[in-house]
């Protein structure tokens, strides 16, 4: 394919960053439909860019690493990473004919708009995007169905890891809410990475849940997608898994601590998605910081469950069981959950 026939895109960023992302680049496949779309980003990513409908090709590439471009420069390569020279100065080594970037005082001969620190990941991109004369859906947040079918279907998903000891709401209260919720006859799973099993193990024995409720290490990037897209609930910290949960339309319960969700949370207005926050200002705290945030552990699990209950209306109801039982409607989880337990600690 000739050079005038491709464009680079670069945010060789996580799940989450990813996924906040998608409308962006739905917008670029909308104004270069002819191009060949080519996201740098991390391998296992590919996957889910396939069900954004926008990227053609991931180049596998590692956070603020060189673009193994080959081949003649793309017609235009786009900065969805950062504001300064570190991401800037990948995206100018490619020698695309066009390029789009912020404009920043770490860069400031960038013929781009200015970066605002106060402004919705999501946001952000569109807005880069529009200055150049794209215009950007900010709400085509949305991803297809993964191909592989889900380990479980219409249960509550548990989350309680994230990328930084910061943003990880205590283990002991994910437990407390689990056991509420397995209570009132919720199926409940538990998600994350290898690395997190034993913390999802220690979250189900708390519980008094199985060993079958850990999926934690057992599900790669796709098998997580399945498996929230065909969730009933998403209960998780601020990573990866709360934007899957937004991507699919599945009700959430996030918990935020050293950032505002006014720049990471579900979009304003949706009400299917609960955003649980008690700080002031856009980052208070340290996103990557060792220690679990004081604003997050000001988040009570009586908190957690009052998210639960304002989200229950736009629960699917639960299927059929498979020994032809019926099994509960939308009502009975919403009854069930009026006696959950208010706050405990």
């Amino acid at each position: 394919m000739s050079s005038q026939r491709r464009l680079l895109i670069l945010r060789a960023l996580g799940l989450g960053d990813f996924l906040t992302g998608v409308p962006a680049y739905r917008a670029l496949r909308a104004a270069y439909p002819e191009h060949q779309i080519v996201l740098a980003a991390p391998g296992s990513l590919a996957s889910l860019a396939a069900l954004t409908g926008a990227v053609d090709r991931v180049l596998p590439t590692g956070e603020l690493r060189p673009v193994r471009w080959v081949g003649p420069p793309p017609a235009v390569a786009v900065d969805l990473h950062g504001n300064g020279p570190a991401s800037h100065d990948l995206v100018r080594a490619v020698s695309a004919k066009t390029t789009m970037m912020y404009a920043s005082a770490a860069d400031a001969d960038v013929a781009g708009p200015r970066w605002a620190d106060g402004e919705h990941e999501v946001d952000r991109w569109c807005r880069l995007l529009e200055w150049y004369g794209v215009p950007a859906d900010r709400s085509a947040l949305r991803l297809s169905r993964p191909q592989p079918s889900p380990r479980v279907r219409q249960a509550v998903v548990l989350h309680p890891g994230a990328a930084s000891p910061s943003r990880r709401w205590p283990p002991e209260r994910f437990a407390a809410v689990a056991h509420a919720l397995a209570a009132a006859g919720e199926r409940v799973v538990i998600t994350g990475t290898i690395a997190e099993r034993p913390v999802a193990r220690r979250v189900a024995k708390a519980a008094g849940l199985g060993d079958e409720s850990v999926l934690a290490g057992q599900t790669a990037l796709p098998g997580l997608a399945a498996l929230v897209a065909a969730a009933s609930l998403v209960i998780s910290n601020d990573s990866g898994v709360a934007h899957l949960a937004v991507a699919y339309g599945i009700p959430s319960v996030a918990l935020f601590g050293p950032v505002s969700p006014a720049l990471w949370g579900p979009p304003a207005g949706a009400r299917q998605h609960v955003a649980l926050w008690t700080g002031t200002g856009n980052r208070p705290g340290d996103p990557h910081g060792a220690q679990v945030d004081p604003r997050l552990l000001e988040i009570r699990v009586g908190d957690v469950l009052a998210g639960v209950r304002k989200v229950q209306d736009f629960r699917r109801p639960l299927i059929t069981r498979r020994n032809g039982a019926p099994g509960r409607s939308a009502a009975g989880p919403r009854a069930a959950a009026a006696s959950f337990p208010r706050d405990r600690g």
